[in-house]
């Protein structure tokens, strides 16, 4: 079992649904012994723009710093977010943008079209809120949002396995239903610490 774990809690707003998903599964995994280490979007200072791109390196603000640290540091990272137009909000794409550099994250081999994954060994889990159906996602969309933080990003860079656990539709659910799902990621924080 994971007993370091990072928590990136993706939506800009410091008192949405997503954050207090991640409160019930930080209270489930450090009542299970984890050590755990929060990095939540909403409060952190830092541009998301990738300015540019990786022909000239940006200097990191502290706070990233930090962030690239506690994500060195932990077997697990868990990812809470909602689905906006289909995948993560800005400050989410701006965070690992930023801070999943070469070097940090994976390295482009010299005259090779082969990359070495940094992050291996890192398992993850994806705590999705969404207003779109899950049958929906699927048929339709293909679950693109779920396919591209799993294999584009966290894969690439050597994190595996990447589990997902969406909730949804949000828009729809009692206040019964919610504090149902908090209790299910509480039970989730509990589990993989």
């Amino acid at each position: 079992m994971k007993s370091n774990i990072a928590i990136i809690v993706g939506h800009p707003h410091s008192e949405s649904y997503c954050s207090a998903l991640a409160t019930a599964y930080i209270q489930g995994a450090t009542e299970s012994g984890a050590t755990v280490r929060v990095i939540d979007l909403s409060t952190i200072q830092f541009d998301p723009n990738l300015r540019y791109g990786y022909h000239h390196r940006t200097d990191l603000e502290e706070d990233l710093l930090v962030a690239q640290e506690a994500i060195r540091w932990a077997d697990h990272l868990v990812f809470v977010y909602p689905t906006w137009w289909g995948t993560m909000p800005a400050i989410l794409k701006g965070f690992i943008d930023r801070i999943f550099l070469p070097g940090f994250a994976f390295k482009y081999r010299q005259n090779s079209l082969l990359w070495d994954k940094l992050l291996k060994g890192k398992s993850a889990h994806l705590i999705v809120t969404m207003d779109t159906p899950s049958w929906y996602n699927l048929l339709v969309y293909r679950q693109a949002g779920h396919r591209i933080m799993k294999h584009a990003t966290l894969k690439f860079c050597g994190v595996n396995p990447v589990r997902v656990t969406e909730i949804t539709p949000v828009k729809s659910l009692s206040e019964e239903q919610r504090k149902t799902w908090l209790d299910k990621i509480h039970k989730l924080g509990a589990r993989f610490a």
